[in-house]
């Protein structure tokens, strides 16, 4: 490192720290606060199946709140007695527990009325089936699957419902027709966490594009990207979500809501997308502008983080946190997405400069100078940071290429091709000059 090189280098370091990081205190947009997640406004996003199942993953993981908890658990109960799923409602009043008085108790009564009614609505729907089989009727048939897929559904059954919803397969005459039993497939798998069988039921759905209209088609690209984000595939989930379009609206609640799009698009996209693929794909995308206008919070993280307004951009994951622990399908992810961001902005930060004083970094990432070094030497060692740190004076110092001696070598690579080259080409111009040659034989 040359030393005429590094003033230059701490003096653009201070310049960019004045104008981004900085002037966050100068700025009067307020940060978010780390607010508890309202739970009557957050179920009233879903519908169906999945509004239950979300209410009682947060009662499951708010254990030291029991405010929240007792009200995810009232709310759920209140839904069950909508439906038909008496399981569920026996395993409901076990977690209350009696909690909530005597109004959200067992309800012996409505159990047996409910599964008395389903004996009998079964019983009906297999004569129903077997009359259409002895008549062959193949449209009957396959209507009479999806009623029986629609049963074992609504009472729980997912499994009974997803082999049901499948043999309509043979009894599917239209490409329409394919379509809704892989939509049908494509939700019982998303409710039994088989996401394998989702991707597998988006490429066949997607095999009849003239028959998907746009309400359709965004419903997949949701399922594609939740699909991915199971597998852990950051980048292809932040590609689908952004690839969704605004006609999703409220047509997929019984699976994801707009805002949730724009949450798992985003962080998945702060995680994997580089600086441009950030600003044109994400910022500059109309379509995915209408989602993140949902969440400002996760608008705002993305602009800041695009800016290089990086303790703001934080200041906004912590306080995003606590309630996106709590989401079904992110909570598994939050921490490696967290991490990954992280990193994305200590390079981010470092790359521009020659030299990083390490104090001024560590303010303007809001933590200590010691774990801020243990943070780089991680990256330093995983080759993310070309780098090398002063520990003494706390100073980061950049590692350039040798460019003379890269130019050297690439001139001689050219040269030794060229050789190769023009030496194949003459052994070409002596073989046809003495007729070496062999001619393929002609088929006959």
């Amino acid at each position: 490192m040359e030393g005429e090189d590094e003033p230059s280098g701490r003096m653009i370091d201070d310049e960019i720290y004045t104008n981004g990081v900085g002037e966050e205190e100068k700025r009067t947009r307020p940060i978010i606060s780390g607010e508890q997640l309202d739970v009557e406004a957050y179920a009233g996003l879903y519908t169906g199946r999945t509004k239950i199942t979300r209410l009682l993953f947060i009662a499951d993981h708010c254990e030291n709140n029991q405010t929240m908890q007792l009200e995810a658990l009232r709310m759920a109960y209140d839904e069950i007695k909508k439906g038909e799923n008496t399981q569920r409602f026996r395993d409901v009043v076990q977690k209350i527990d009696g909690r909530l008085g005597p109004s959200y108790g067992m309800d012996a009564a409505w159990c047996d009325t409910v599964d008395r009614r389903a004996e009998q609505k079964k019983e009906k729907l297999e004569n129903e089936l077997n009359a259409y089989r002895t008549n062959l009727i193949k449209e009957s048939i396959r209507m009479g699957y999806n009623d029986f897929g629609d049963f074992y559904y609504a009472h729980g059954h997912l499994g009974d419902a997803f082999k049901s919803y499948v043999r309509t397969r043979d009894y599917c005459t239209t490409s329409k027709h394919i379509i809704h039993m892989c939509m049908n497939a494509i939700l019982v798998s998303i409710e039994m966490g088989q996401f394998t069988h989702v991707t597998s039921y988006v490429s066949k759905a997607e095999q009849s594009p003239d028959s998907l209209d746009p309400v359709t088609v965004a419903k997949l690209r949701c399922a594609a990207g939740l699909a991915h984000l199971e597998a852990k595939k950051y980048k292809l989930a932040a590609r689908k979500f952004l690839e969704t379009g605004p006609e999703l609206g409220n047509h997929y609640n019984e699976v994801i809501a707009p805002q949730d799009v724009a949450t798992y698009g985003g962080l998945c996209a702060l995680a994997s997308f580089d600086r441009s693929e950030l600003k044109h794909k994400v910022i500059d995308n109309l379509n995915f502008r209408n989602f993140l206008e949902l969440v400002p919070e996760v608008r705002e993280l993305i602009n800041d983080f695009y800016s290089s307004r990086y303790a703001s951009c934080l200041d906004y994951l912590g306080n995003l946190k606590a309630n996106l622990l709590l989401d079904i399908h992110l909570h598994d992810h939050v921490e490696t997405l967290y991490d990954q961001i992280r990193h994305k902005a200590l390079i981010q930060y470092t790359h521009p400069f020659v030299s990083v004083d390490l104090r001024m970094m560590a303010n303007a990432f809001k933590t200590s100078v010691s774990g801020l070094e243990k943070e780089l030497e991680a990256l330093i060692a995983d080759n993310q940071i070309q780098a090398r740190i002063d520990s003494h004076n706390k100073i980061l110092y950049a590692r350039h290429a040798d460019q003379r001696n890269a130019t050297f070598q690439r001139v001689l690579q050219t040269g030794t091709e060229f050789d190769r080259d023009v030496r194949s080409m003459l052994l070409r111009a002596n073989l046809i000059k003495h007729d070496f040659n062999l001619r393929a034989s002609r088929k006959q």
